[in-house]
């Protein structure tokens, strides 16, 4: 390479970067052979945090707290646990929060949480439950001193009434005594600038950090999208790579890393993975951004 040519987009990353992964509860032996085949591959990157998902209506309960534990138990990475209002009533968290407590556990992630899928897609709460988020975690902050990350939506909660109400929600969880909040995965990144001037304008100081879900399958990103927009520049990358995952793995991590890259340029330190129990995406992306593994 001559000494004209441009230097390569990721040839000098900084590394100054601080990232965490999420992952689910397996369901099988398999799962869970792969899910920490991931978690020790992604564990030399030093991550902030590792969290662990509830399912629909609170169906992982069991399974998470187990894959919580063992994460304690048998690594140095620091879990989140999540929590949900859905199924439970306040007495039935709190015991729940404490076993994660007397685990050793110090960070729950506060959500909501999906309705089962019986319930027609509506919310109710339980009847000695708590029936919002922010409930959720001003019931936490007064049985221990945990560190509670909450969700967040740049392209607005499909509930929600309208974007106004939506960040005023945000504002009550974080008021309510949460430490961050955590977004749902998107693929603009004027959603995501338009989204932290609201934010700002809302009286809301707390970090947010941006949620990076790579594609793993485009077919699983549309029916997990909701609201958010998959921009047609995407749909028409993707096109014809579902059924290829070689080369799918390769322009999805060039895809993230550069979309990471456009947040980092904006001013983004922290990043949130969505690693659907897989490494190599996340890794990819982390290494082309300047992170590199630690002994």
């Amino acid at each position: 390479m001559s000494d004209n040519q441009a230097t390569p987009p990721f040839a000098s990353p900084r590394g100054d970067i601080n990232v965490s992964f999420e992952f689910f509860p397996p369901k099988t032996e398999k799962m869970e052979e792969q899910l920490w085949q991931a978690i020790v591959e992604l564990a030399p990157l030093a991550p902030s945090f590792v969290s662990v998902t509830y399912g629909a209506g609170g169906s992982t309960r069991e399974r998470t707290h187990a894959t919580v534990e063992r994460i304690v138990r048998e690594t140095a990475l620091v879990p989140a646990a999540h929590l949900t209002c859905v199924g439970a009533s306040k007495a039935e968290i709190a015991e729940v929060a404490d076993q994660y407590w007397q685990a050793g556990v110090r960070h729950v992630v506060a959500l909501r949480g999906d309705p089962p899928p019986d319930a027609g897609g509506r919310f109710t709460a339980h009847p000695d439950g708590y029936a919002s988020a922010a409930e959720l975690v001003a019931g936490l902050r007064q049985l221990h001193d945990f560190e509670i990350s909450v969700a967040a939506y740049p392209e607005v909660h499909p509930e929600a009434a309208s974007a106004e109400a939506d960040l005023d929600n945000l504002k009550r969880k974080l008021d309510a005594g949460a430490t961050r909040a955590i977004t749902q995965f998107f693929y603009s990144t004027d959603a995501w600038f338009r989204f932290l001037d609201k934010a700002l304008a809302a009286g809301i100081t707390a970090p947010i950090v941006p949620g990076i879900m790579p594609v793993t399958s485009f077919a699983a990103i549309r029916r997990m999208s909701a609201n958010t927009e998959i921009p047609a520049w995407m749909e028409n990358m993707f096109d014809g790579l579902d059924d290829r995952p070689g080369p799918r793995a390769l322009v999805a991590a060039t895809v993230a890393a550069e979309f990471c890259r456009s947040l980092y340029d904006g001013g983004v330190r922290d990043f949130h993975f969505y690693t659907l129990n897989r490494a190599d995406q996340a890794y990819a992306v982390c290494h082309l951004l300047g992170l590199r593994a630690k002994s």
